[in-house]
C-alpha cells in the first residue's frame, strides 16, 4: 500500500520565480502545465500566469512556497480569493515551516534541479502525487446573495410604485429559484430574507458547501444580481492534499460485538471502534481509511481465525500473547485510555500489548533510519517483510538516487542564430507590451471595482441615514406615547388612592367604636341610612334618585331647604319618605304640602347624622325622637287648624244673624 491515495487526474500548474521579485519589480514565472505524461513549460509573467489560471481552471497550483504569488498576507487573500472554483493553491513543502524542496523531492522520489523550470516541475509533480498542504483562507460555507440588480429610486408616483413592485417581485422569485436549485443538489443551507414592498429586497444563503458544489451561477440579469462569495477564515489554514495514513499497530477483539484498536508506532491509543452489526469488510475499510497495520493483535491465543484473515489481508505481522490476557491485566494496561465498552477495552490491550513486545523493535529502526527516509515504511518491510534494515534503506536510497540522477540529466542546449535572438528579443518585447496593456486594463476593472464598491456603500450609507431618520421618528413617537401613558397612570394612581381612602372611611364608618353607642353595643337599637341632598329643588331630587334612588321611608335630609315650591314638594312627597331632615327654613307652600301627604320634617341639628361622601347614617333612635316631635307639634297644629275653623264658622253665622235682623 502507498502511504496516500491515487494521484490527482486534475491539470497541476507548477510555478517557480524566474527572475524579480513580487515584492518589487514584475516578477516572471518557469511554469509547468503537467497533465498525467504530458508536460508543457512556458516562462509567463504574474498577470499572464492569473490569466492562465482563470482560463484553463487546474486542478492545483503547486509551488514551494505561497508569497512568492503574493507579497504578504492580506495579497495571499486575495490571490486565493480570486482562483477559480474548483482550483486549489498547495504548498507543497509543508506548512508553517516548510522543507527545502530538494528534501522533500528525494523522499518521494520526485526529480529535481535547482532551475526554476526544474523547480516549478518538481512542485507539479509532488501536488500529482497528492505530497503538501492546501493553503486556505476560506471555509466550506459559501454565501450565495439574491439583491436588487439596480436602484428602486425615480421620480415617484405609481410609476415608481411599480417599478419597485417589480424589482422586488423579480428578487422573490429568483431566491425561490435558487432555493429550488440548492434544494435539488441536496446542501444544506439557512436563508435570510429582508421583505420589501412587492417582494424581496433581498435573500442571503449561507450554504454548507464550496462554490463549485452549488449548481447556481453568478451575475446580473435585468432587475436581479446573484453573488457568491465564500466565507473568510481569521487567518490562513493548511490541511493535507491527502489524508495521511500512518503506520499503527492494530488490535481486534472479534465476537458477535467486533472491537478494533489503532495504536501508532510511538505507542499512543490513536482511535477504538466497536459494532455488532459490522463485516469483515467493514472493519477492512475503517483500518484503510485510518491506517496501514503493521502488527494485527489478538488478546488470546491462538488467533482468531477472522483476526488471522485480517492480517492476511493487510500482509502485516501478528501477535498473540503466551495465553489469554486476563481481565486485570487488560484493566491496567488500559486504565488511562478512554473506551465504551469491554470489547473496545480488549481490542485495545491486545494492540498495546502487542506494541509493548515491539517497542524495543521499533526503537532500534528509528535509530538508524536518516531524517529524509519514511521511518514507517521501513518499520513495516522489516517487521512484516522480515527484511533487515540495512537492506530496505539500501533499495530505498538506490531508488531516489536513480530517480534524481534521470531528473538531473539534462541536454545542452545549442547557440542561438542572429535572427533567432531577434526573434527572441522581439517576442519579449512584444511579451512586455501584452502585459503593460494587461496592466492598464486591470487598472481599468479595479478602478470601476473601486468605482462600484463606493457607490454601494454610498447607497447603504444613504439607507443607513434613512433608517436612523426613521428610528429617531419612531423614538420620538414611542417617548410621546410613554409620556401619555405615564400622565395616564398617575392619574389612575391618584384614583385609585381617592377609592382607598373611600373604602377607608367606609370601613371606619361601619365599625365605629361601639363604645361611643351604648345603646347599639346593646343591640337595642342601631344605625339607619340617610340620603344627603344639596338643594331642596328638583333638579337635586331628580339627580338623587339617579344617584343612588329615593324609595319609600327613605331618610332624606337637604343641606338646604329653602327655595321648595309646589311642584318639588310634590315630587318628594310622591316618594313618602319616613323623615325629611331640613337645614335653613321651609317654604310655606312646600310646609303645607309636606303636612297634607303627614310627611315629618324636622331640623337636621336634632339628628346626628355622620356622613362619607353621598353616605350617611344616623342613630335610630334620634329619627325616631324627631319623628314624635313633628307627631306632637302636628297635632297642635291640627287642633290651631279646627279652633280657627270654629272661630271663622261662629264669626260666619254670627255676621249672618245680624243681617237677618237688620
Amino acid at each position: 500500500m502507498n502511504a496516500r491515495t491515487g494521484a490527482l487526474d486534475d491539470v497541476v500548474f507548477g510555478v517557480d520565480v524566474q527572475s524579480g521579485d513580487v515584492r518589487g519589480e514584475a516578477p516572471s514565472y518557469a511554469l509547468v502545465v503537467f497533465d498525467g505524461d504530458e508536460i508543457e513549460r512556458d516562462v509567463v509573467s504574474h498577470r499572464k500566469l492569473r490569466r492562465r489560471i482563470d482560463e484553463e481552471r487546474p486542478g492545483l497550483v503547486a509551488t514551494d512556497n505561497m508569497y512568492e504569488l503574493a507579497e504578504d498576507k492580506d495579497a495571499l487573500i486575495h490571490f486565493l480569493g480570486g482562483l477559480p472554483d474548483g482550483t486549489r493553491l498547495v504548498q507543497v513543502t509543508g506548512a508553517e515551516r516548510p522543507e527545502p524542496l530538494s528534501r522533500v523531492a528525494s523522499r518521494h522520489g520526485v526529480p529535481y534541479g535547482k532551475e526554476p523550470m526544474k523547480e516549478a516541475e518538481a512542485s507539479a509533480r509532488l501536488a500529482a502525487a497528492n505530497v503538501g498542504q492546501v493553503v486556505s483562507a476560506f471555509t466550506d460555507t459559501t454565501t450565495v446573495k439574491v439583491s436588487r440588480g439596480r436602484s428602486t429610486g425615480g421620480g415617484g408616483g405609481w410609476s415608481e410604485d411599480r417599478y419597485t413592485r417589480r424589482i422586488h417581485g423579480a428578487v422573490k422569485r429568483r431566491a425561490r429559484e435558487v432555493e429550488s436549485e440548492l434544494d435539488g443538489a441536496g446542501l444544506e443551507y439557512e436563508k435570510d430574507v429582508t421583505e420589501k414592498y412587492g417582494g424581496f429586497s433581498n435573500a442571503v444563503f449561507a450554504v454548507a458547501a464550496r462554490p463549485e458544489d452549488i449548481p447556481v451561477s453568478r451575475g446580473r440579469s435585468g432587475d436581479v444580481r446573484v453573488e457568491i462569495e465564500r466565507e473568510r477564515r481569521d487567518g490562513i489554514e493548511f490541511r493535507p492534499l491527502a489524508k495521511r495514513r500512518d503506520h499503527v499497530v492494530v488490535g481486534v477483539d472479534p465476537g458477535t460485538t467486533t472491537a478494533v484498536a489503532l495504536v501508532g508506532l510511538d505507542g499512543s491509543v490513536l482511535e477504538a471502534f466497536s459494532s455488532r452489526t459490522v463485516d469483515a469488510a467493514g472493519v477492512t475499510e475503517w483500518i484503510v481509511e485510518r491506517g496501514r497495520p503493521v502488527v494485527v493483535a489478538a488478546d488470546v491465543t491462538p488467533m482468531p481465525e477472522t483476526v488471522e484473515k485480517l492480517r492476511r489481508s493487510f500482509d502485516a505481522a501478528g501477535w498473540v500473547p503466551d495465553s489469554d490476557l486476563p481481565v486485570d491485566e487488560k484493566q491496567h494496561r488500559t486504565r488511562e485510555e478512554a473506551y465504551d465498552n469491554d470489547h473496545e477495552r480488549d481490542a485495545m490491550a491486545a494492540a498495546l500489548s502487542a506494541y509493548d513486545d515491539h517497542e524495543d523493535q521499533f526503537d532500534r529502526i528509528a535509530a538508524k533510519v536518516p531524517a529524509r527516509i519514511d521511518t514507517g515504511e521501513v518499520t513495516a518491510r522489516v517487521v512484516a517483510g522480515e527484511e533487515s534494515v540495512e537492506a530496505v534503506l539500501s533499495d530505498l536510497t538506490d531508488d531516489g538516487e536513480d530517480d534524481e540522477d534521470d531528473g538531473g540529466s539534462e541536454h545542452e542546449p545549442r547557440e542561438l542564430t542572429d535572427e533567432e535572438k531577434e526573434i527572441k528579443r522581439l517576442r519579449t518585447q512584444v511579451e512586455r507590451l501584452q502585459d503593460h496593456v494587461e496592466t492598464l486594463e486591470e487598472t481599468i476593472e479595479e478602478k470601476d471595482r473601486r468605482i462600484e464598491e463606493q457607490e454601494t456603500e454610498l447607497a447603504r450609507a444613504r439607507s443607513d441615514q434613512r433608517r436612523e431618520v426613521r428610528k429617531d421618528r419612531e423614538v420620538t413617537k414611542l417617548r410621546r406615547k410613554k409620556e401619555e401613558l405615564a400622565e395616564k397612570l398617575e392619574a389612575e394612581r391618584e384614583a385609585r388612592e381617592d377609592l382607598e381612602g373611600k373604602l377607608e372611611r367606609l370601613k371606619a364608618l361601619w365599625k365605629l367604636d361601639h363604645s361611643n353607642f351604648a345603646d347599639v353595643s346593646e343591640k337595642k337599637e342601631g344605625l339607619v341610612p340617610v340620603k344627603v341632598v344639596d338643594q331642596f329643588t328638583t333638579d337635586d331630587l331628580r339627580d338623587a334618585d339617579e344617584r343612588f334612588g329615593l324609595i319609600e321611608d327613605d331618610i332624606v335630609m337637604f343641606r338646604d331647604a329653602s327655595g321648595a315650591g309646589r311642584s318639588t314638594a310634590q315630587r318628594l312627597a310622591d316618594v313618602d319618605p319616613r323623615l325629611v331632615l331640613r337645614t335653613g327654613g321651609l317654604s310655606d307652600v312646600a310646609d303645607e304640602i309636606l303636612f297634607e301627604h303627614e310627611i315629618p320634617v324636622a331640623p337636621a341639628d336634632m339628628v346626628t347624622v355622620q356622613e362619607v361622601d353621598e353616605l350617611a347614617v344616623a342613630r335610630e333612635r334620634e329619627v325616631e325622637a324627631a319623628i314624635e316631635d313633628w307627631e306632637e307639634r302636628a297635632e297642635e297644629r291640627l287642633r290651631e287648624r279646627n279652633a280657627e275653623m270654629v272661630d271663622k264658622i261662629i264669626s260666619e253665622h254670627r255676621a249672618g244673624e245680624r243681617g237677618e235682623s237688620d
